[in-house]
């Protein structure tokens, strides 16, 4: 080549574009910073043992089902409207007589001093701070009362099915005393899965896990305040005998208003209408129950038609302000969020996870906007398209 200048440019060029070149970028040092929140999922991964974070990461076999959570949005396309006047848009949700403030909370996830030192105290602060609704998982490190009064009302209940019937009657009446005005049967783990994801993140941390999480399933309820005054030897989360009898029966129960937690096809959600439960979720426990391969998302839209007038809330891959509009346009009443509050609270505590509420506010806002909507009312099926 004659130029040498023009070599040097194009050798430079050519460095820059060169992969084994390239630099991660700088970690956020401050929630401010971060501009979505895929921003504190690097922070989160640096602060946690890497055990801690593969258990939060992990899927199920392949992770093919954690992978189509996300995935399944890009199935449905926005469908932006104009010369509307979308000066004012109202976030105002009902559900169940109450007004949520947005329309999606914070899904129950469980062991949270996996990644907090102060487990689930943080994020109820923050879900009071930002006015967000909040779930409680039955693998809590927090007693339901002390949730709820740093929350400052009763939050929603997730509820494990236990092998012992009058294990969940305790766990009933006691979350009902509380105030819980909704309950949520988890029904999508019964059968067991292969956690692959975590185990091999597990094999990376060098401490002694045996020391904090003892060598016995019963030490796991040592760790659980709900469970404090059972009697754990035996006792499992899974009842592997659930059926639909045990759900009329739980309905009898309580009055709380009774949804079912991980259904994903037609033929559930009938199921559901005919035996008098309050609503459900679509859930896959966030690709962490089995490996159909198949996102929430995809599965929202035979659900909603078979539901009737049922409301059908969603969890599931949630990221974006435009994936929870997508999915209040295929008729979900309100969608719940996971992992980017939990990379938020390992990453900054409750301010990470105000953080995280924020962003996915703003950005739901400015899709409403963009697609000529002023109220959740005004989100229709005509909004998003299908390829």
């Amino acid at each position: 080549m004659r130029d040498p200048e023009l070599a040097r440019r194009r050798f430079l060029a050519y460095l820059a574009a060169s992969p084994a070149l390239a630099q991660e970028p700088a970690l956020i040092a401050s929630p401010a910073a971060a501009i979505n929140v895929f921003d504190f999922e690097p922070v989160c991964r640096k602060a946690l043992p890497p055990a801690h974070y593969g258990y939060m990461a992990t899927g199920v076999d392949d992770d093919a089902t954690l992978r189509a959570n996300r995935t399944g949005f890009d199935r449905f396309y926005l469908r932006p409207r104009r010369l509307v006047d979308i000066r004012q848009a109202d976030l105002r949700t009902p559900i169940f007589g109450a007004t949520w403030d947005m329309p999606f909370g914070l899904a129950p996830i469980g062991n949270q001093k996996a990644f907090h030192d102060e487990g689930e105290l943080p994020v109820a602060r923050a879900a009071k701070a930002m006015r967000a609704p909040a779930v409680l998982s039955t693998a809590t490190n927090t007693s339901v009362e002390d949730f709820a009064r740093e929350l400052g009302r009763p939050p929603w209940y997730q509820l494990y099915p236990s092998n012992r019937w009058e294990v969940t009657e305790r766990l009933v009446k006691r979350v009902e005393q509380a105030g819980c005005p909704v309950i949520a049967l988890t029904v999508d783990t019964i059968a067991g899965r292969h956690t692959e994801t975590f185990e091999r993140f597990k094999l990376l941390d060098k401490r002694d896990c045996k020391v904090c999480h003892g060598t016995r399933y019963e030490d796991f309820f040592r760790r659980r305040p709900m469970f404090a005054g059972v009697g754990i030897e035996g006792l499992r989360t899974n009842n592997p005998a659930l059926n639909w009898e045990h759900v009329r029966k739980l309905k009898k129960m309580t009055s709380a208003k009774l949804l079912i937690k991980g259904i994903e096809t037609r033929e559930d959600a009938l199921l559901c209408v005919e035996n008098g439960v309050d609503g459900l979720i679509v859930s896959n426990h966030g690709g962490r129950a089995e490996e159909s391969g198949r996102g929430t998302i995809e599965c929202l839209p035979e659900v909603v038609e078979s539901a009737g007038t049922l409301p059908v809330f969603i969890d599931g891959g949630f990221r974006r302000g435009s994936d929870i509009f997508k999915a209040l346009a295929l008729g979900a009443k309100a969608v719940f969020v996971g992992r980017p509050y939990i990379w938020g609270l390992s990453a900054f505590g409750q301010a990470g996870v105000e953080r995280v509420i924020e962003i996915l506010r703003v950005e739901f806002e400015l899709v409403m906007k963009q697609c000529g909507v002023t109220s959740i009312a005004g989100i229709g099926r005509d909004a998003v398209g299908a390829r």
